[in-house]
């Protein structure tokens, strides 16, 4: 297992095992959570072709001073929201 973190915008999780299971995600879940990233992919080197090896995990916080998208493309909230 290793995990590494790119240009502080996504965790990566580097795995070879024969399946990948819910304690995977959910451990890549709980890094995504303590360094308050928005993003992390697991990838697993074992599968036949590695589009079959990678999993995106998005975490559900929310960073108001790091947007993801430009303020050209974000939605606006409706009137009472946020």
């Amino acid at each position: 297992m290793i995990t590494a973190e790119v240009d502080d915008r996504v965790i990566l999780e580097i795995k070879s095992v024969e399946r990948l299971n819910n304690a995977h995600l959910k451990q890549l879940l709980t890094y995504l959570r303590l360094t308050h990233q928005p993003v992390g992919l697991l990838l697993n080197f074992v599968g036949a072709t590695m589009k079959e090896g990678i999993r995106r995990v998005v975490n559900d916080h929310r960073q108001p001073q790091r947007p993801s998208a430009s303020p050209r493309l974000r939605v606006k909230p409706e009137c009472g929201e946020e």
